[in-house]
């Protein structure tokens, strides 16, 4: 029997490690635009998330990437150009994120009519 399938804690620290990642600001929304398209470049994630700096931005998307959850494109040309797309592991993930928005979306419009 494989220990790791069955040793909780062992799962316990699987989740708490990629809650590191997804747990940092940024991430779940760079992860939901990243769903909408085949691949995206950085500027064009700036642009669609204009509150976030550069630094911040280039580090969430280093820390996915380490994780797995989204895959670096280089293509070698003159000027660089860099693409960023999910992976098949964060493809899964699509769903949960649509449920989160919807959930965001439900508790706004309540927190709206509570505030009328």
């Amino acid at each position: 029997m494989d220990s790791q399938k069955t040793n909780p804690n062992m799962i316990k620290c699987d989740v708490s490690d990629i809650w590191k990642v997804l747990g940092k600001a940024w991430s779940l929304l760079i992860l939901k635009n990243l769903s909408t398209k085949e691949a995206i470049r950085f500027n064009e994630l700036k642009k669609i998330i204009p509150e976030i700096s550069n630094t911040v931005l280039a580090d969430r998307l280093r820390e996915l990437e380490s994780e797995k959850l989204i895959v670096k494109k280089i293509y070698a040309q003159v000027p660089l150009k860099v693409e960023y797309s999910l992976t098949k592991d964060a493809k899964d993930l699509e769903i949960v994120l649509e449920g989160l928005e919807r959930w965001i979306r439900k508790r706004d419009s309540v927190t709206k009519k509570k505030n009328s």
